[in-house]
């Protein structure tokens, strides 16, 4: 598996540079010929770091992956499961993936100098879900307050939404008996009875939480009052959005969002980075095809990625489609 360089090609062409190049590749060719194919044709590794096999990141990672496998010669794209936004944030930065989903809110609100790991685009907005059993005493964020919850997985974004969330609850300090689950073991311990509620962070809709509300009677609960304290705490990255009746077939309500970004090694070739953002907005349709928080996705919006800075591959797409 070769690494990415900054001579990359999507063709992987290679232009003749006169009479003695095309005798020192005869030579080549006559000494050694298979062992310099071999060579030539390792691919370009592209790990795609995602979150839960049940959630957005994972459906959104995987069908980026076999466009990207399908539409780059010499490109093997695959995809990684992790926790989520903040160790994918670590993942891209130490170079262990090269590019991943995160949370806005898991970003540092000022970026340093040179950061290690810049944005492809704004894909769309993650809803904090607050998932309770249906007709149990849990109707509001207040309700909380002693009970077994989970705050999702540690190294998610769900982690620190919900934690911000509690704080300016003053739910934290012992008010509240937190577990650390990832959205499936979240869902099983929910139907046991081993935890009252749990967050989750994710686009709509989530998959794990149709998949319970298919299987069993829980509520949603409203969190739309609390976006306010949470942009005065913590910066104005929160909105408010609705969860319509149609998603998951419940009450409606409203809960505190951000937006989440695809982002990139800092390291990786322009050329490259400028395909795969073609093919991220280009393909559109056929990423809403594995999940419709990808069909959000527009070029206008997805230059908005503050506070982290678009990668140069990604500035030029943008620049030259003038979104």
């Amino acid at each position: 598996m070769q690494p990415v360089s900054r001579g990359w090609s999507p063709r992987g062409r290679r232009r003749a540079a006169g009479p003695v190049a095309l005798l020192l590749v005869l030579v080549a060719a006559l000494s050694g010929l298979a062992g310099c194919r071999d060579e030539r044709a390792a691919p370009v590794q592209i790990r795609i770091a995602t979150g839960s096999p049940t959630a957005v990141y994972h459906a959104f990672g995987q069908s980026l992956a076999a466009i990207l496998n399908r539409e780059l010669p010499g490109v093997r794209a695959s995809v990684v499961v992790t926790a989520a936004s903040a160790q994918n944030v670590r993942l891209v930065g130490s170079g262990q993936a090269e590019l991943g989903f995160t949370q806005a809110d898991v970003l540092p609100a000022t970026p340093p100098e040179h950061p290690s790991v810049l944005a492809v685009a704004r894909v769309y907005d993650d809803l904090l879900h607050l998932v309770t059993v249906g007709g149990g005493p849990i109707r509001t964020l207040a309700d909380l307050r002693g009970r077994r919850v989970s705050v999702g997985a540690v190294g998610s974004g769900t982690e620190v939404t919900a934690t911000r969330l509690l704080t300016v609850a003053r739910l934290e300090d012992g008010q509240v008996a937190q577990e650390h689950l990832g959205l499936d073991d979240s869902v099983a311990a929910l139907r046991a009875g081993r935890i009252d509620a749990f967050f989750f962070s994710g686009g709509l809709p989530v998959r794990g939480v149709d998949q319970l509300v298919a299987a069993t009677p829980v509520r949603i609960v409203d969190l739309g009052e609390w976006t306010e304290p949470l942009r005065r705490r913590y910066g104005e990255v929160y909105v408010t959005r609705d969860v319509p009746r149609s998603v998951y077939g419940l009450e409606p309500v409203s809960t505190v969002a951000n937006p989440n970004y695809l982002i990139v090694r800092a390291d990786l070739p322009a050329s490259l980075v400028r395909d795969v953002t073609r093919l991220l907005m280009d393909r559109r349709t056929e990423l809403a095809a594995a999940h419709p928080a990808a069909g959000r996705m527009s070029p206008r919006s997805a230059i908005v990625t503050t506070p982290l800075p678009l990668h140069p591959g990604a500035a030029d797409w943008y620049r030259a489609t003038k979104p």
